[in-house]
């Protein structure tokens, strides 16, 4: 997973006594007292330096995610903000290495201890300084390593519709997800995946996204905006879901002209079926109850069926990847090369 190795962040504090612990250790090893003090500072700078420019590295260069992954930490963070601690953390690092190296090269001329002393409260004014950098991070560390993994090789069907229209009833039906139900709105609060094994080493991947509703995309939230990017950067084939009992407080109509905008911001097939159907029926469409789980089974074929035809105009003519003989002519005798 992309996020798994980020550790947890130390605050400013937290960061300067560990650095202070392992410079006093390392010159309680030193046998040459009388540079004690430069020992120190070097050790101090060095630690400081080095655990700042680790916690940056920690993080994933975000320009190479997935494009699912880079717009999902924009949406939740903003990638200006995202970039502005680490650039914090990044000049941090490197005055806190300028100032080291600085006053230990001064040390011998002045008396070292007043300089050691120095040395450690401008160190430490520089990293309080990055203090808000280093808390932001770590609250974007601990949602980075609670998202899930999506594997972009592996078919995906997103779950979308308006909230409370049984989509994460569905994806529980028909996947090993086990998203929170409820009778009200807004249940889903990201994404969340579910898997089904259709055949030998094959899975087909189920996303259940947050409820979208009908409006521009200034006026959407952060959580409609997660399910927008799933249905443009992960999605193989939309599943979208429509409660024909109108009980989660919008009309067929209104369903319907969601489903519209929907289709014109994919470039990949949409099912659309309706839900509750124990309640009421809608001719010319798939019918399902994820209650009585009636029509379940249908829509979970159809959804393998076309999985099947999508798979089959993606697969590749292995002859095209085949090198092509092509006999060469030199005086009287004839070479083979291969070429593609």
């Amino acid at each position: 997973m992309y996020f798994d190795d980020i550790p947890t962040i130390p605050i400013a504090d937290e960061l300067l006594d560990r650095s202070f612990r392992r410079a006093a250790k390392k010159m309680r090893e030193k046998s040459n007292k009388k540079r004690a003090n430069e020992d120190f500072v070097r050790a101090i700078t060095q630690a400081t330096h080095d655990k700042l420019v680790s916690i940056i590295q920690s993080f994933p260069e975000f320009e190479q995610l997935p494009p699912f992954y880079r717009n999902l930490c924009d949406i939740l963070f903003g990638m200006d903000k995202l970039h502005q601690a680490l650039g914090m953390l990044g000049w941090a690092a490197k005055n806190v290495r300028n100032v080291g190296k600085s006053i230990v090269r001064g040390m011998r001329r002045v008396d070292p201890l007043i300089e050691r002393k120095r040395a450690v409260a401008r160190i430490a004014s520089i990293v309080h300084r990055a203090d808000d950098a280093l808390r932001y991070l770590n609250d974007v560390r601990n949602v980075l390593r609670k998202l899930p993994f999506i594997d972009m090789n592996e078919f995906t069907v997103v779950v979308a519709g308006y909230p409370n229209v049984g989509k994460s009833s569905f994806i529980r039906l028909v996947s090993s997800a086990e998203p929170e139900i409820a009778s009200y709105p807004f249940t889903t609060k990201g994404v969340i995946i579910g898997h089904r094994d259709v055949e030998r080493r094959k899975r087909i991947q189920f996303i259940d996204t947050p409820g979208l509703l009908s409006r521009t995309e200034e006026e959407r939230n952060a959580i409609e905006k997660q399910a927008l990017n799933a249905l443009v950067h992960v999605a193989d084939l939309v599943l979208f879901v429509i409660d024909v009992s109108e009980h989660c407080g919008y009309s067929i109509h209104a369903q319907e002209k969601l489903r519209e905008k929907i289709a014109e911001i994919i470039t990949v097939p949409m099912l659309t079926v309706v839900n509750k159907a124990d309640i009421k029926k809608m001719e010319d469409r798939f019918n399902m109850s994820t209650i009585t789980g009636e029509g379940v089974k249908d829509v979970l074929n159809e959804l393998l069926r076309q999985r099947s035809e999508l798979i089959q105009d993606k697969a590749i003519d292995i002859r095209s990847e085949l090198l092509v003989p092509k006999m060469i002519r030199r005086g009287r005798h004839y070479w083979i090369k291969t070429e593609y």
